[in-house]
């Protein structure tokens, strides 16, 4: 079983910064990718970003130039800053590894980010 375990959400103002972290544990082995969904009030889950352990980085396209998605699978762990916060950005951000088969994937337990005045 692998676990995962989201920190450092909270409230923000719009503009400022927040930086989420995840750390895996468990029988992790293997760390193929890493990365974050978020979910806002009465909206489906949406993907926000991942990286690989090649390094590659993707990010949806609301977030971009904005957030910056890095990782130490040597210490299993992924972070996600956020810059210029924006309203629209307020979610819960679940942590996220995907496995084989996907229906294997691993969830974090989520953690609120709230972007307001």
């Amino acid at each position: 079983q692998v676990q995962l375990v989201e920190s450092g959400g909270g409230l923000v103002q719009p503009g400022g910064s927040l930086r989420l972290s995840c750390a895996a544990s468990g029988n992790v082995y293997t760390i193929h990718a890493m990365g974050w969904y978020r979910q806002a009030p009465g909206k489906e889950r949406e993907w926000v970003a991942t990286v690989t352990s090649f390094g590659t980085k993707s990010y949806t396209d609301s977030v971009k130039d904005r957030f910056t998605i890095s990782k130490d699978f040597d210490k299993n762990t992924v972070t996600l800053q956020m810059n210029s916060l924006r309203p629209e950005d307020t979610a819960v951000y679940y942590c996220w590894m995907p496995r084989t088969p996907p229906a294997s994937a691993v969830w974090g337990q989520g953690i609120q980010v709230t972007v307001s005045p």
